[in-house]
């Protein structure tokens, strides 16, 4: 899922990471919507947000949404300067610093998040937190799929969906049409998953409140440790078949 890059990556690489991550985002959007009322996978709302505040010349909640988007950059940022750095000595790696700082935030903000202490600023603290760990899981599925997939927001998605559907009318040849209609079920995949990550997540929070991350969380070392899962079962067919 993680491990294979380049020429070595194909569809179905990129299905599996989709869908995995898009069902964490879906989870952490809803979760962030129902503590902290902020939606916490996206920017593009926090810019409107913004000027809206500055034309009414509240610049301390206008500050506040800046905020949000630099913490949402911070993460990606800080995702890409890892991946590369660790990528020039140990290139198998280089998601690995990444999915560990999410995985440690989600878990961190899902056990202490009720603490009075990250309720300062009326619980700001833990948008930061959930924006920060999408930008850097934005990031990282951006540069592992070759821009091929996003995770935690939708608008490209359908403005991407769109476009292809639209092509199916033009789209003669076979290849073409095999070519593109795998993008299709892949942004159909995305946005089906991310959505489910939302409707469970909701459901969930009503029992777990800001521990719902935890399993956000859970399902992060599913997608880390996935590769290594599969190989270690291929392997094991593979001795069955020797005897």
């Amino acid at each position: 899922m993680f491990r294979h890059k380049g020429r070595s990556r194909t569809s179905k690489h990129n299905l599996r990471l989709a869908t995995l991550l898009s069902f964490v985002a879906g989870i952490v959007n809803v979760t962030g919507v129902l503590s902290v009322k902020t939606l916490t996978t996206n920017v593009t709302g926090h810019f409107a947000y913004f000027a809206e505040e500055v034309t009414k010349h509240d610049y301390q909640a206008a500050i506040v949404f800046l905020i949000y988007t630099l913490f949402f950059l911070a993460g990606a940022f800080t995702s890409n300067f890892l991946a590369e750095l660790i990528s020039k000595k140990k290139q198998e790696l280089s998601h690995l610093p990444s999915i560990t700082i999410e995985f440690f935030i989600l878990v961190i903000l899902g056990l202490l998040g009720t603490h009075s202490n990250f309720y300062l600023l009326n619980g700001k603290w833990i948008a930061f937190g959930l924006l920060f760990a999408m930008g850097i899981q934005n990031a990282l599925v951006t540069k592992i799929s070759q821009s091929t997939v996003r995770t935690t927001h939708l608008t490209g998605l359908f403005t991407d969906l769109g476009i292809e559907l639209s092509q199916l009318f033009f789209y003669k040849k076979p290849e073409e049409r095999k070519t593109l209609k795998t993008s299709i079920y892949l942004r159909l995949s995305i946005i089906s998953f991310f959505f489910l990550g939302c409707f469970i997540g909701g459901f969930i929070y009503g029992y777990l409140a800001l521990q719902t991350l935890l399993i956000a969380a859970f399902f992060l070392l599913v997608a880390l440790y996935y590769d290594y899962i599969r190989l270690h079962f291929i392997a094991i067919k593979r001795k069955k078949k020797t005897f």
